[in-house]
């Protein structure tokens, strides 16, 4: 019974995460933090590297490998982050083409306050940290501006949207959904998902993988020995980010005192959302 409730602890904490990747600005590693599984998450994704699979394929007593890879445990999670997305995009879905202008001042509310979750990893300031971050502001806001990879959904940049998004797996305070968001590719995989477009989920699948075993070593190289200017570069990205909200909030009809609302409402989402998860994570 005990090994069952903690099965369904992690499951749990699995919906919390994927109830925030889907959402631009909530990250489910923040979630993984919070609830004390972020270490043990990025241990166990770790853990699926050529070598290891190959020694599961070769293995005569595979239930050992599996374990050593802590696979059920990782499994259990994935389980949980995909009945949550599925769920969750529809309804995102539904409100990004009913009521956009509130759907974005939503979102400009959960990217500004995980953005202040992102500064609570800054830690003291230097002028390489205002640099870092003054750089990622600008990067971020520029790219934005230009508008070059929201008007393309080619494969290449379907893949490299993949790619990227893994990343923010890793990252606590960025999530995959604001990574799509920032490449103008959120709404159209949304589209994707639901129209269950098989070879372009798959060429997005195929980009993920291919940046979960590339790209989880070096962000975990840049957290352990420069964790504070890539955090500070990461809060500059998302502060530059909020543009694309905004634009599309005033491109859109809206009643002012409404769409206030709406982005304090996604503010205080994500606070509820780190206290409630918090306590899972002691439970």
């Amino acid at each position: 019974m005990k090994g069952i409730k903690e099965l369904l602890l992690v499951f749990l904490r699995g919906i919390f995460m994927g109830m925030a990747d889907i959402v631009p600005g909530v990250s489910g590693g923040t979630i993984a933090l919070i609830t004390g599984i972020y270490e043990r998450l990025i241990f166990a994704i770790n853990a699926i590297t050529p070598r290891s699979l190959k020694e599961l394929f070769l293995a005569k007593n595979k239930r050992e490998v599996l374990e050593r890879m802590d696979s059920l445990f990782l499994v259990t999670v994935l389980v949980g982050v995909a009945i949550a997305f599925l769920a969750m995009s529809w309804v995102i879905r539904f409100f990004m083409g009913t009521y956009p202008a509130n759907t974005y001042a939503f979102f400009f509310g959960l990217i500004l306050a995980s953005a202040g979750f992102v500064y609570r990893y800054v830690g003291r300031i230097s002028p390489v940290i205002i640099v870092s971050g003054i750089i990622g502001f600008a990067f971020a806001f520029i790219f934005v501006g230009l508008g070059t990879l929201q008007s393309s959904h080619s494969l290449p940049v379907i893949f490299f949207s993949g790619f990227i998004a893994i990343c923010a797996m890793m990252l606590p305070g960025i999530s995959g959904a604001f990574i799509l968001f920032f490449l103008g590719q959120y709404e159209y995989m949304l589209g994707v998902l639901h129209s269950v477009n098989v070879p372009l989920i798959t060429v997005f699948l195929i980009g993920a993988i291919t940046g979960l075993f590339v790209m989880s070593k070096v962000l975990g190289y840049l957290l352990r020995n420069y964790k504070a200017v890539t955090m500070s570069c990461l809060l500059g990205l998302m502060l530059g980010a909020l543009r694309l909200p905004y634009e599309n909030v005033i491109s859109n009809a809206y009643t002012l005192p409404v769409v206030i609302a709406s982005a304090l409402t996604g503010f205080f989402t994500v606070v509820m959302l780190e206290k409630v998860a918090g306590k899972v994570g002691k439970s």
